[in-house]
């Protein structure tokens, strides 16, 4: 491990124990299975410092067997499947839950559905729905995530952005030139009549000190609602770490989710497991559902 890499996990563990200052949101349980299509399934996170690595996490597509697709969201076929896989039945149920920290690579993105710039990876839909207190729908909502490529390095050129006063720059970037020049794997959209926003993407790399994970943001009239990150089962992203062409070079990540090591999530952080499947096109679809008071 690296000076650069100590020096970033020591700062994530501190701004692990920040919150934001927002009302409690829950997450929905609805009494349906998790649609899995593989095996069990984990999270991991870690970040690689080398000058010029956002794209060079790939080998010979003839080595790999396996059955996810590579290569990021241009090799997707797949359509978004409709609102049955958040299953919001009468049996709703809900747990509730705090705020996680923003952390210290947000700044403003576009508005987009497609938000890999053309980067390379496990393509992914994600999915997210948000309702109220009642399980129903709520439109007209922002909901914006980010998160880092394969390589565990978040994009950096807020040129254009309304808020990056907080962007941790080289500590996100690593320095790495195309990173610092890019807007990678950062977007918003806005809720439809079922409270529905779904993403282009690609599944993301790890960094030192944190479990892989996804941050979300909601907002309404531009109040924030909600502020927090999802995450995955330790043994699917180790198996995604360990064997897909895209992430294989940098192998598994140093901080399991579930050996609570994450300072995030903690001990409570099979609340915040996205559900998955594989798609018919080898994409992965990860969905969840978002509950605000």
């Amino acid at each position: 491990m690296t000076k650069f890499d100590i020096n970033r996990r020591k700062i994530i563990k501190t701004a692990g124990f920040v919150s934001a200052s927002l009302p409690f949101i829950y997450l929905v349980g609805c009494g349906s299975d998790t649609k899995v299509d593989i095996s069990d399934s984990n999270g991991s996170d870690n970040t690689n410092n080398n000058t010029d690595n956002s794209t060079d996490n790939t080998t010979d597509n003839t080595e790999y067997s396996g059955e996810w697709a590579q290569g990021g969201t241009a090799n997707m076929t797949a359509n978004f499947p409709d609102d049955s896989i958040f299953a919001l039945a009468s049996a709703c149920t809900v747990k509730l839950t705090g705020n996680f920290t923003e952390g210290p690579c947000y700044f403003q993105a576009d508005d987009l559905d497609d938000i890999s710039a053309e980067q390379t990876g496990l393509p992914m839909q994600l999915c997210l729905r948000l309702v109220d207190s009642n399980c129903q729908p709520l439109s007209a909502h922002e909901i914006e995530v980010w998160h880092c490529d394969v390589n565990g390095l978040y994009s950096g050129d807020t040129s254009g952005s309304a808020d990056s006063g907080r962007f941790a720059g080289s500590f996100c970037t690593a320095n790495d030139s195309k990173a610092v020049a890019s807007k990678w794997f950062r977007g918003t959209q806005v809720t439809d009549s079922n409270g529905r926003v779904n993403f282009k993407t690609c599944f993301p790399g790890w960094y030192s000190g944190r479990t892989i994970h996804i941050h979300f943001r909601v907002k309404n009239n531009n109040n924030d609602q909600v502020i927090s990150q999802f995450c995955f089962p330790d043994s699917f992203t180790k198996e995604i770490c360990t064997t897909h062409p895209n992430y294989l070079a940098r192998g598994e990540q140093d901080t399991p989710v579930e050996a609570g090591r994450d300072n995030v999530f903690g001990n409570n952080y099979q609340d915040y497991f996205f559900d998955y499947q594989q798609n018919d096109d080898g994409s992965l679809l990860a969905y969840k559902t978002i509950q605000i008071a």
